[in-house]
C-alpha cells in the first residue's frame, strides 16, 4: 500500500510537527528513510497506540499543510 509519499525534506518539517504533538517521541521514533513509508507507518502506529488509518490521516494532514504549523 503506497497510500502516500514523504520526501526528505517534507519529513524534516513534518518530523517537527509530530514531535510538537507528540513530545514523548524520540528520534529513534521519528527515523524515516524516503521510499520506507510502511515502516515508519506501523512503527507510529504501535508508539501512538493508534491504527492506521489514523496514522496515515495525520502524515498526510501534515504534508498537506507542510508550510503551516497545522498537524
Amino acid at each position: 500500500m503506497n497510500e502516500l509519499h514523504i520526501s526528505t525534506a517534507d519529513w524534516q518539517r513534518l518530523k517537527l510537527k509530530l514531535k510538537r504533538k507528540y513530545i514523548y517521541l524520540s528520534e529513534a521514533d521519528l527515523f524515516f528513510e524516503e521510499g520506507k513509508e510502511e515502516a515508519l507507518i506501523s512503527h507510529l502506529m504501535e508508539r501512538l497506540h493508534r491504527n492506521r488509518e489514523y496514522v496515515v490521516f495525520t502524515l498526510k494532514k501534515g504534508l498537506a499543510y507542510i508550510d503551516t504549523n497545522r498537524l
